[in-house]
């Protein structure tokens, strides 16, 4: 899905508790009846988040579900986006959005900004598209557990890269310096690269195969293998 940023700056305090009530509702519920919604957003009278649920739906922030046993919400992508970004924003994170310059099978990659001006990355997992739905047999995600939200997913996905990219970045892997982490989002450098899939010819193919390699033996060394080291996940600087 695409991100849309139109309505964020719309949206009143007492949206955000509403927002944050179906979030908080939907560990239990897959669908957050609305009385939960009232109790959870701790905002007095039913009226006002009544109106704000009109307004979050409007936004295709929640969503409303068919045939449902009870009047309740779900919430979206878009939403679970929202409330990341808002963190980001409320943290001094973010200031603006960029440009899309990635979609894949796992996450979205868009350009973004900082309060100081400074580009940087923004990734936004997204698991559970049709391309990938073999992920619940191939990653430990879920350890013990025998099932959970793409959204769920995606939650532990972005939280995993962000451990790990601080890790490898202390220990002086070549790999973008980890900002912050919010929900299924992570907030990286911005590097001055391109995927190797990009490169056309390089002037010494050897050279960069035995630095390749030695990378995967430094992974190694830490008890560690990449799963998907290959040209569309490695980066090449012109110099």
């Amino acid at each position: 899905m695409k991100l849309d940023t139109k309505a964020l700056r719309y949206l009143t305090a007492e949206d955000w508790r509403v927002l944050t009530a179906v979030e908080m509702g939907s560990k239990n519920h897959e669908v957050v009846p609305t009385t939960l919604i009232v109790q959870l957003s701790g905002l007095r009278g039913g009226s006002g988040v009544h109106k704000s649920v009109s307004t979050l739906a409007k936004a295709n922030l929640i969503a409303r579900m068919k045939n449902a046993k009870y009047d309740g919400y779900r919430l979206t992508y878009g939403g679970l986006d929202y409330l990341a970004l808002h963190t980001h924003l409320k943290h001094s994170i973010l200031y603006s959005t960029g440009n899309c310059i990635g979609v894949g099978k796992e996450s979205d990659i868009y350009v973004v900004a900082s309060p100081s001006g400074q580009q940087l990355i923004l990734k936004i997992h997204r698991l559970g598209r049709i391309s990938f739905r073999s992920i619940k047999n191939n990653r430990d995600y879920l350890k013990h557990r025998t099932s959970a939200s793409w959204m769920y997913m995606s939650r532990l996905s972005a939280l995993k890269e962000y451990s790990f990219m601080q890790v490898l970045n202390k220990n002086g892997f070549n790999v973008p310096e980890p900002v912050a982490q919010s929900r299924h989002t992570v907030v990286m450098e911005l590097m001055d690269t391109f995927p190797l899939r990009q490169i056309q010819s390089v002037p010494d193919p050897a050279g960069l195969y035995a630095e390749l390699i030695d990378v995967i033996l430094r992974l190694a060394s830490f008890g560690l293998i990449h799963g998907d080291f290959n040209e569309f996940n490695i980066l090449i600087k012109e110099n």
